[in-house]
């Protein structure tokens, strides 16, 4: 069915095109992009107005402090790993993750996927050099090869379509595994299979033969279990690429409003978040729920400045606050952000991204992080608003189901020299599956408390 669109509604959805849009790369061929652009605006949505309102509600019970968000996935997914089997890996770690925190908090988890999407990243310089030649950064597969090649590194707006494609392929699987009995909550057992013995997995045991247990005891009860077979499960990634977000967005035939049907959730990096830029404006402008990265330099000022704009009626659920102090620094600047929006501002979920700023570069030369630093900002962030009476909302954190060697310690032990043992990320480092599990048992801690 055609959909009238209001001409004013879409002027408004191209404002953002009069506005400074940081970390766009330079297509070199306009003709092709366009072409792409008018391709994209065409394609079926890879998301539907009502499951936005349903995560929207999601998410507003997140702000209450009556359900958790646990957010997670690749810092960039990558075409060529967009199989089954890594897919599967993935979804099975938030699973897995989302049964330790519900069981240990006694407290309803919302699943999303940092995935179907987050094919893009923000770089911190626009070029490369390597032994005397420079060549384009790598901005992710959505627009240029990470091979460094001059071929490879130019930007292609054919691979906006190849995103996707990919992203829907991508979808297919995780619909699938959470709908198609995989995610089931009786079959929490299988879920661990194939993983060598050790602390982490071991307690997951523990926790499964008590949830195992409960499900018996409820069953002989009479209880009806079919609930169990299906989870909710959201994606989301970065609206980085606007050309790519614009081209996607379409109006509901049922309200009329715009959204933005690349994905559920989006959010603006830490390197977007102008008040005057483009990603803010489009953003404010698509009914999607939001989140903005804010890192140690946001003032409060800054805060209330984007909930007014991504948030005027003061929906709750619509917009996400995502942290990422540092370890060294959540304690002190969150709090004046959290009083002043508290204070001020309307509704706010607040969830903790306790990895962009805790990285670091080991002696060896690897970009990585500390296990260690990534949960002391967690248990800062949940410091900070047990002080000031808030709610700690939620979790987003850069993971892979896969056992890399990417990020330092854990009860592996993973050390300096173990990083080149199967360090795998074309970006930045991810937790795996092993130390996810070590992070959601103590997050379960920590919301108990």
């Amino acid at each position: 069915m055609s959909v009238t669109v209001d001409p004013d509604v879409a002027a408004g959805l191209d404002h953002f095109r009069t506005l400074v849009a940081g970390q766009q790369p330079v297509w070199p061929d306009a003709e092709r992009l366009d072409s792409v652009r008018e391709t994209l605006s065409q394609v079926p949505p890879l998301v539907v107005p009502t499951q936005l309102e349903t995560l929207t509600d999601r998410l507003a019970a997140a702000g209450r402090g009556e359900a958790f968000l646990l957010q997670g996935g690749d810092c960039a997914e990558t075409f060529a790993e967009a199989n089954a089997d890594r897919i599967r890996n993935k979804v099975r770690t938030i699973l897995q993750m989302a049964v330790v925190l519900t069981h240990g908090a006694s407290m309803p988890v919302v699943k999303m996927g940092r995935m179907a999407g987050q094919y893009a990243k923000p770089r911190s310089s626009t070029e490369e050099t390597r032994d005397g030649t420079t060549l384009p950064a790598y901005r992710g597969d959505m627009v240029n090869g990470h091979a460094f090649t001059e071929e490879a590194r130019i930007p292609d707006p054919a691979r906006l379509l190849e995103g996707y494609n990919i992203s829907a392929a991508t979808l297919n699987v995780v619909r699938a595994l959470t709908t198609g009995g995989f995610a089931d909550l009786r079959h929490v057992h299988e879920w661990n299979r194939g993983f060598m013995t050790n602390p982490a997995y071991s307690r997951y045991e523990r926790t499964a033969t008590e949830i195992d247990r409960a499900i018996r005891f409820m069953s002989a009860c009479g209880a009806d279990f079919e609930a169990l077979r299906t989870v909710e499960f959201f994606v989301s990634h970065e609206a980085l690429l606007l050309d790519y977000e614009r081209a996607m967005t379409r109006i509901s035939s049922r309200s009329g409003l715009p959204y933005d049907a690349s994905g559920h959730f989006l959010w603006i990096g830490e390197r977007t978040r102008h008040i005057d830029g483009a990603h803010v404006d489009f953003l404010s402008r698509v009914s999607n729920p939001v989140g903005v990265k804010l890192g140690p330099t946001t003032s409060a000022d800054d805060a209330l400045a984007l909930q007014e704009k991504l948030n005027p009626d003061g929906v709750p659920g619509r917009l996400t606050f995502i942290t990422r102090m540092g370890a060294s620094r959540i304690r002190e600047a969150l709090p004046p952000l959290v009083e002043k929006v508290t204070a001020q501002g309307g509704p706010v979920t607040w969830v903790t991204d306790p990895m962009h700023g805790n990285t670091i570069t080991s002696d060896s030369g690897y970009k990585t992080r500390r296990l260690e630093d990534v949960l002391d900002e967690v248990r800062g962030f949940f410091e900070v608003h047990r002080a000031l009476g808030s709610i700690p909302g939620g979790l987003h954190v850069e993971l892979t189901g896969d056992d890399v060697t990417e990020v330092l310690g854990g009860s592996e032990e993973i050390d300096d020299a173990g990083l080149a043992l199967r360090y795998e990320t074309l970006v930045d480092p991810r937790l795996n599956h092993q130390q996810s599990l070590e992070m959601a048992f103590q997050v379960a801690e920590m919301l108990q408390a």
